[in-house]
């Protein structure tokens, strides 16, 4: 539903609300007259267009950055521990891409495409890698993460960002530092024009549906990696895939276009048409285990592959694409019984492949590095990084309406609800109970707005862990502080609506000193339960998970934060360790302190016990003792009578929390205060458990 994202729609291109007049007065009045006008145009205009066309291809074919690095792999093995033994999964692989090369990676499903591409990135995180990965003849330097594009073959991308914004942050976090800000942002707009992407740059991404295609999705996949100007190569997982014909030209168009302008490009495709395949340099073909079948050139239309299987038995008929038949001969019904793996080995472009492959090492490693490596991990300084990401997820909030609305009316008729539930309480002794659970009832504003907060944490993160964190794009540090801070100013004014619409309906005390800690403390529990709700989801593996882990924390919080169950009733094992560690128990401590305290209590006509002194007796000499010890919070209101003695419970409100261990008006700023150190430990506990699952995803082992 394009409602949702807060914007206007036109087909299904979603345009964010705060640029709405701007994108409109760009787009056409009326296209079908533009295309008549077009149509209707003299020889000479269109003559003129064509070179003004050219002239801009040109322009941009020379501000491309080019790549300048030699890839290569040597006898790369791949082996995974199973319970039934190491498997291996790639099996004495090699290859190279050169400047300028568009590679395709061929083989039937589950042959190690994708898993040889994965290792070649550096992205696997478990498993042993034999063989050796080099650039210009050298080890991977510590920044090749950085220097090179990966597209995943799942287009994974923030929804609430448009286009230009999301090639714009990827430009700025990942092109070097020393790169002036106006300079990474011209190179944006070029790489817009390369893909074609300008007429949908101000539209937001949006998910499959509603918001960008999934031909436009990949290009700007594509494009977010090209503006991080990679100096090694670019890796494409699949792009065709879920493509109709059209678009997957368009796709692989776009990639010809990247390797004839000096990128080096190597792609996993899944069985292409023959003028897809015609588009491709050269092909490393995969057999079953992860066994190579062929590489090399593929040459016009395929022959030199042709040449080769026709040598070997597996000539390709006229009016079959080269392609299928190569898989079918590798892998399927036309494999002959044979072992194209071992014909391989055996064959003499086999032993040339080989022989070049050193040589290309051997000469590259004799000049100086095309990639310099600059040593660091990241592009951007730390605070660079924060101050990006926290402006693009403070953005993205904004334009999340439903997140927003849901999180402001559910504090809206919380609080409503709660204020006419307990309208006006006065200064009876039942009032009393009646702050008490009034205070109480604040509490239950958490689970909702923690049920809403779990699955947008958690879909960040996997943006952040499927990509950008691959990418070396930013740390999680920065990512963890955006995700707080992008939350800040909402909480505040939810803590605002929640106390307006709730303290003036209760009828509580306007006096600013007890009104404005109360506000304070309130203020703290939204960053509280937020950080709750951050630090549970921060190691849930999915939103399901933390939504069944919230019941059970926040539960355990409130049985024993001293209301349901008073303190001196909590069974001794909970009583000496669970109630001192629970932040809910000094939430309510404070705000029940500046609340209650020094408040008068006046009992309604009920509420006395009323009795009669024995043998004369004034009520006072009759209650001496009781009133200096068990009952010296009590009021008696007539101590000279000689009968019917009047004695109120409480005489004010602190005798009544004294009753749930609350002793003296200071506990109210210490209870604050401690409720202040839960926010900032719940916080670290988002940072902590983050980093937990960061240290989890470790590199595949090079053997």
């Amino acid at each position: 539903d394009p409602s949702r994202y807060g914007v206007s729609t036109d087909a299904s291109l979603l345009i964010p609300r705060e640029k709405q007049k701007k994108v409109r007065a760009r787009q056409p009045v009326d296209e079908e007259s533009q295309a008549q006008e077009k149509s209707g145009g003299s020889s000479a205009t269109d003559t003129g267009s064509t070179v003004a066309a050219a002239d801009r291809e040109n322009a941009i074919e020379k501000n491309v950055v080019r790549n300048t690095s030699v890839f290569t792999w040597k006898n790369l093995t791949y082996t995974v521990k199973t319970p039934s033994g190491d498997r291996v999964l790639l099996d004495n692989v090699q290859g190279w891409v050169k400047p300028g090369m568009l590679g395709a990676l061929m083989g039937a499903s589950g042959a190690g495409k994708t898993t040889l591409l994965d290792v070649l990135a550096q992205r696997k995180t478990m498993g042993t890698i034999h063989g050796s990965i080099m650039v210009d003849g050298r080890p991977l330097p510590v920044s090749f993460q950085r220097s090179v594009g990966y597209c995943e073959q799942l287009d994974v991308h923030e929804p609430y960002a448009t286009v230009r914004e999301a090639l714009e942050f990827s430009a700025l976090l990942r092109q070097p530092p020393e790169v002036p800000r106006e300079e990474k942002l011209k190179y944006v707009d070029v790489i817009i024009d390369l893909l074609e992407l300008h007429d949908i740059a101000d539209t937001l991404i949006g998910r499959v549906g509603a918001g960008l295609s999934v031909e436009q999705r990949k290009r700007v996949t594509i494009g977010v990696e090209l503006v991080a100007k990679p100096s090694i190569l670019i890796f494409l997982d699949e792009p065709t895939s879920g493509l109709d014909g059209q678009s997957a030209f368009n796709t692989v168009r776009f990639l010809r276009k990247l390797a004839d302008v000096g990128q080096a490009v190597l792609v996993t495709i899944h069985q292409p048409s023959a003028q897809l395949f015609a588009q491709f340099d050269t092909l490393l073909l995969l057999g079953k285990g992860g066994k190579t079948v062929y590489f090399g050139e593929i040459g016009d239309n395929g022959q030199a592959v042709k040449a080769y299987f026709e040598r070997y038995g597996a000539p390709c008929p006229p009016d079959v694409n080269p392609a299928e038949h190569m898989i079918d001969v590798v892998s399927g019904s036309l494999s002959q019984g044979k072992d194209w793996a071992q014909i391989w080995m055996e064959s003499p472009e086999c032993a040339k492949v080989t022989q070049e492959l050193d040589q290309i090492i051997a000469e590259a490693a004799a000049k100086p590095p095309a990639t310099v490596d600059d040593g660091r991990e990241f592009s951007t300084s730390l605070w660079e990084q924060t101050k990006l990401v926290t402006q693009r997820m403070t953005v993205s909030l904004f334009r999340n309406t439903d997140y927003i609305n849901n999180k402001v009316v559910l504090h809206i008729t919380a609080a409503l609800f709660n204020g006419f539930t307990f309208w006006m309480i006065g200064d009876r002794v039942a009032d009393l109970q009646q702050r008490l659970f009034t205070i109480f009832n604040f509490i239950f504003v958490a689970p909702g707005v923690i049920a809403q907060l779990q699955p947008l944490f958690i879909e960040r993160r996997d943006i952040f862990e499927t990509r950008e964190s691959k990418s070396k794009m930013y740390s999680w540090k920065a990512f963890v502080t955006a995700l707080i801070v992008s939350e800040f100013p909402y909480l505040c004014i939810c803590a605002v609506l929640y106390f307006v619409c709730w303290y003036y309906t209760v009828g509580f005390t306007t006096d600013s000193d007890r009104a404005g800690a109360m506000f304070f403390v309130m203020l703290m529990y939204e960053f509280l339960y937020t950080g709750i709700g951050q630090f549970i989801a921060a190691y849930a593996p999915n939103a399901v998970f933390a939504a069944l882990a919230n019941p059970f924390v926040i539960g355990t919080l409130v049985s024993f934060c001293g209301v349901l169950v008073p303190y001196a009733q909590i069974q001794a094992f909970w009583r000496y360790w669970i109630y001192w560690i629970n932040p809910f128990n000094y939430m309510m401590g404070s705000l029940l302190t500046f609340n209650m305290w020094g408040i008068k209590v006046e009992c309604s006509e009920s509420e006395f016990a009323r009795f009669n002194p024995p043998n004369g007796t004034t009520c006072g000499q009759y209650l001496e003792g009781y009133m200096q010890g068990f009952g010296a919070g009590a009021n008696l209101i007539n101590p000279d009578a000689t009968s019917d003695c009047r004695v109120c419970q409480y005489r004010s409100g602190s005798d009544y929390l004294r009753t749930i261990n609350l002793k003296e008006y200071y506990y109210g700023w210490r209870d604050a205060g401690i409720v202040v150190i839960f926010v900032l430990s719940s916080y670290a506990l988002v940072y902590g458990l983050m980093k937990l699952r960061t240290k989890g995803a470790k590199k595949a082992k090079s053997a």
